[in-house]
């Protein structure tokens, strides 16, 4: 049974790494747990073969707190960092502006 799950998982993410374009939307609202290895092997999959986009909640100074393990947390960065561009983006948020 595991090893199907396991199977089932490897092709998700070798289905994951075809995509011209991988969003990968509001990272950093859910507790990283189990995810994170996760997050590692996708990335590193499309790393340098295909853009990922990444809008996130903590900083990037923050996901080493975030991920709880500071190997893997520079392991996923230098990848995600490495042939990048970052913005911040400040101010209030759009959707308090909008008004029923």
């Amino acid at each position: 049974m595991r090893a199907d799950a396991l199977k089932k998982k490897s092709q998700l993410f070798k289905h994951l790494a075809k995509f011209q374009l991988l969003i990968l939307e509001d990272f950093g609202l859910a507790p990283a747990d189990e995810t994170k290895r996760d997050l590692l092997e996708i990335i590193d999959d499309r790393f340098d073969k295909s853009a990922t986009l990444v809008t996130n909640q903590p900083p990037l100074a923050k996901w080493h707190d975030y991920l709880a393990d500071p190997t893997l947390a520079d392991a996923i960065l230098d990848r995600i960092v490495h042939n990048s561009y970052k913005i911040d983006v400040k101010g209030e948020s759009m959707r308090r502006n909008k008004a029923p």
